[in-house]
């Protein structure tokens, strides 16, 4: 089995623009441990009243990583300069590779905001290689429908493989480098091994629920055990039914120096970074 090197726990709330209410589980300014992965935000489940304008975060740049959006109530609305433009909802998928830079924007959809109701989604930020930072932006929508179900071994659940490879089922988004992201419903008195690949970090988010990992450390919602990268499965059994979040990516091992909405190797990248954003390089909404 895999080791726990680190638990997440009582990470207080705050609000990204007035849309998302967040905890924001770990981020890239704790180094390499989590790399390739930079930040997570998880916005458990919020009562929105309705309302005649739509909440959110306004125009904003990124460069030189990934976002990751996963829908589980209630609906989203994404624009872009690269001309993208959607709405994703429960069990749907926004993958945005910013790459050499775009901006967006993310609001509540204008139905979800007319009508009101609960809004859940997880955030991801994944990292690009120095090779790749500068690449074309590209843009995935992953619909619930897309993404493959595998049906886990002794009745303990089931996991949506969104990204990588689980039981020889593969998931519908393409990656940049390789990565694993499993969208796992476990069952209670029931127990599992998540077979994760040697060298690769994995990190397990309880999002309802609680399970026992390896035998002997207790996560309950919105807590995160970080594993080490020694080869070994996780071994999971699950107290009451819940619902948990699997990451796991090869680390790139590169230097990681970030401002803001901008993640690159150096400092003079990031100074490029500003530059561009703001002489219009990466674009406008229009």
């Amino acid at each position: 089995m895999r080791a726990v090197q680190k638990i997440v726990r009582n990470v207080p709330p705050h609000w990204v623009g007035d849309g998302f209410p967040v905890r924001s589980l770990f981020s890239y300014q704790e180094g390499e441990a989590f790399d390739p992965f930079l930040l997570l935000d998880y916005a458990e489940p919020y009562e929105f009243a309705p309302a005649t304008a739509p909440r959110g975060v306004g125009e904003h740049p990124h460069r030189g990583f990934e976002t990751v959006t996963i829908v589980y109530q209630g609906e989203l609305e994404h624009r872009d300069s690269a001309g993208n433009a959607g709405s994703i909802g429960p069990g749907d998928v926004q993958w945005m590779t910013a790459a050499a830079g775009i901006v967006h924007e993310e609001f509540h959809s204008a139905r979800f905001s007319r009508e009101g109701g609960t809004f859940e989604v997880a955030q991801l930020w994944v990292n690009l290689p120095a090779k790749q930072k500068l690449s074309p932006p590209q843009y995935q929508e992953i619909r619930s429908a897309q993404i493959p179900a595998v049906t886990l071994p002794h009745a303990a659940g089931t996991a949506r493989v969104i990204a990588g490879e689980l039981a020889g089922t593969r998931g519908p988004a393409k990656t940049v480098t390789p990565l694993e992201v499993w969208d796992l419903e476990l069952k209670a008195g029931h127990a599992v091994d998540l077979p994760v690949p040697e060298g690769h970090t994995a990190i397990l988010v309880v999002q309802r629920g609680a399970v026992q990992v390896n035998g002997s450390t207790r996560l309950a919602a919105v807590e995160l055990a970080l594993f080490d990268r020694a080869a070994g499965d996780i071994s999971l059994r699950c107290e009451s039914d819940a619902r948990a979040l699997l990451l796991a990516g090869a680390p790139i091992g590169e230097p990681i120096v970030a401002q803001g909405p901008f993640v690159m190797n150096s400092r003079d990248e990031i100074h490029q970074a500003i530059k561009d954003y703001q002489s219009g390089r990466m674009g406008h909404l229009t």
